[in-house]
């Protein structure tokens, strides 16, 4: 029996790109199907933090008004240099506002605004608020029986399936439960309500970050009737002289075609999965390193090799071809792990990270990216791209360590099994860690002289609005800077991972698939990680891949609307 569909346009990848672009192409009046790989819906999106980097947005407007296009222009030129194309940052800031207030109006999706700055905000054009927004905690009920098809948040930054925002007023409860009453309140009432969530419905209902954005757009895109058919992965796109219209599709009851009578559009998460391509596009594993990605296990690079196999262009251009995360490697027993990005811990008073050597590198309270690049960089020539996190007994009890909780949590079971290594002086940390006793304890005594007065002449911690907007403003005079005095003393081992590739498909502003020409390929489209991105291997502020992608998604569906003679 015949499982061939046919509609108008054919969405492959259900994360945030993938459902912006179906949800525009529906509203514009084409019929829409999406497809995702998974059994779960929501992709990369579905794991991530939810913010959007929308500079100029409704929302940004009222906390800072001050703002230009011509500041935001300079911002991105600086901060894409080379790779800065005009055309492309001139669509993005004209449909950026228009893309959220598309979404607020027609759709369930909803947006708060930050506090974030700039990642960069002392360089020409950037600013300290006002460019991030995040999507609105959400409860999933409202996804009816498609609630189970959500894909759940990375197991390893939830507690107990609980969620977080990486915001200082969520969080800063959780690291005050034992010295306030107020915190203590608001941590126990979260606590009872995910445990009844729990009960009942044996996952987190009140989602937030990346899950509450993934769950609002595909309750938008349900609601419309879009279908998102999961354990659906496309085999290949196929082609009728020379136009895209539609994909031979795997699935438990045998493969099937949908066509697609306006094109196709690859939004399957980029290839942070692909092994062969990551050991080319990423230095530290040229030279033999780890490397552990949070990202779905699907991103395999589908869109690319799909688009390849047609003529499209996956050069790997950027010199940071990911948004590198630094990563720890969570043991769970049986042989299995997880992996925890270190978004927060970095930024905290009284934690260092260190090289083999003992040496410090880098400023630990800049981004993760940049954190990222630096130490790619602080290792070269050496095989392991590693450095450890490192705190004492004070600094443990009160923020915790990556993947080790704060006070009152135990640490045993982490020292056991070897994620969390633990010494009672730092020659024996050191020793411990595999690292140079010498280099660190000298690295400590050098850090601790500036640290005591909240300096540190080394790297500048504490010096941007964004170094201190995840410290701890209860810490005087740095909110970034404490010694390490008292042991015993604790150590995380970190490599590099990654939230997303950069490098894509090579695309027209519109999202059109180019040729080596720069020639179109009839009918195909590339949105998200699938496409190269916008920022040029950068990494300006929190939310530059959902904004971009998101509104990009809105742009390249509305070109195929007006392509099909679809009244605006």
């Amino acid at each position: 029996m015949s499982r061939d569909i046919e509609c108008d346009l054919l969405v492959v990848g259900s994360g945030a790109a993938g459902l912006a672009t179906a949800i525009t192409a529906k509203k514009r009046g084409l019929d829409v199907v999406v497809i995702e790989k998974e059994p779960v819906f929501g992709g990369t999106t579905a794991l991530s933090g939810g913010v959007l980097w929308i500079p100029l947005g409704p929302h940004g407007r009222k906390q800072n008004p001050a703002d230009t296009r011509e500041a935001v222009r300079s911002y991105m030129m600086q901060e894409t240099g080379a790779f800065y194309d005009e055309a492309a940052v001139a669509a993005f800031l004209d449909n950026g506002p228009k893309m959220v207030e598309f979404f607020e109006r027609e759709t369930a999706m909803k947006f708060i605004p930050t506090m974030y700055p700039d990642y960069h905000p002392d360089m020409p054009g950037g600013a300290s608020i006002g460019r991030s927004i995040l999507a609105e905690p959400y409860d999933i009920r409202g996804l009816g029986k498609d609630m189970a098809r959500l894909k759940l948040p990375l197991k390893t930054i939830t507690f107990i399936g609980m969620m977080f925002n990486s915001s200082n007023a969520d969080l800063k409860h959780f690291f005050q439960v034992t010295k306030s009453l107020t915190s203590f309140l608001y941590v126990a009432k979260r606590l009872a309500n995910h445990l009844k969530e729990m009960a009942l419905y044996r996952r987190a209902i009140n989602v937030t970050s990346g899950n509450a954005l993934a769950a609002r757009l595909a309750q938008s895109a349900l609601s419309l009737g879009i279908p998102i058919l999961t354990s659906s992965p496309a085999r290949e796109i196929i082609m009728d002289q020379g136009r895209a219209v539609g994909a031979r599709i795997a699935s438990a009851e045998g493969d099937y075609r949908i066509t697609a009578r306006q094109g196709v559009v690859l939004a399957c998460g980029g290839f942070p999965q692909d092994i062969q391509r990551i050991a080319k596009a990423y230095p530290h594993l040229q030279r033999g390193g780890e490397h552990l990605s949070p990202t779905p296990l699907g991103n395999t690079g589908d869109g690319t090799r799909m688009a390849e196999a047609l003529g499209g262009v996956v050069d790997i251009r950027f010199k940071d071809a990911a948004a590198w995360m630094p990563v720890s490697k969570v043991p769970y027993g049986n042989g299995e792990f997880g992996v925890f990005p270190h978004l927060l811990d970095r930024y905290k008073p009284g934690i260092i990270g260190v090289l083999r050597s003992g040496k410090r590198f880098t400023n630990e309270s800049n981004s993760y990216h940049d954190v990222g690049a630096a130490l790619t960089r602080a290792c070269e020539g050496q095989k392991d791209t590693a450095m450890w996190l490192i705190c004492d007994k004070a600094t443990m009890g009160k923020y915790g360590l990556g993947y080790a909780k704060p006070a009152p949590m135990p640490l045993g079971g982490l020292i056991r099994n070897g994620y969390l290594i633990k010494g009672d002086t730092l020659a024996e940390l050191a020793k411990n860690a595999g690292i140079d006793p010498a280099g660190l304890e000298a690295t400590v005594r050098n850090y601790n002289v500036g640290a005591v007065k909240g300096q540190d002449p080394a790297f500048g911690r504490g010096r941007t609005a964004f170094n201190r907007y995840l410290a701890d403003p209860e810490n005087k005079p740095n909110p970034c800077v404490a010694p390490i005095q008292s042991g015993p003393y604790y150590a995380v081992k970190v490599v590099m991972g990654d939230l997303g590739t950069f490098d894509g498909i090579k695309t027209s502003v519109v999202g059109e698939v180019l040729k080596r020409d720069g020639t179109a390929i009839a009918g195909l489209y590339a949105v998200g990680n699938d496409r190269a991105s916008i920022m040029g291997g950068n990494y300006p502020g929190a939310g530059i891949t959902h904004g971009p992608n998101m509104t990009f998604g809105y742009i390249t569906a509305h070109h195929i609307a007006d392509k099909a003679g679809v009244p605006a």
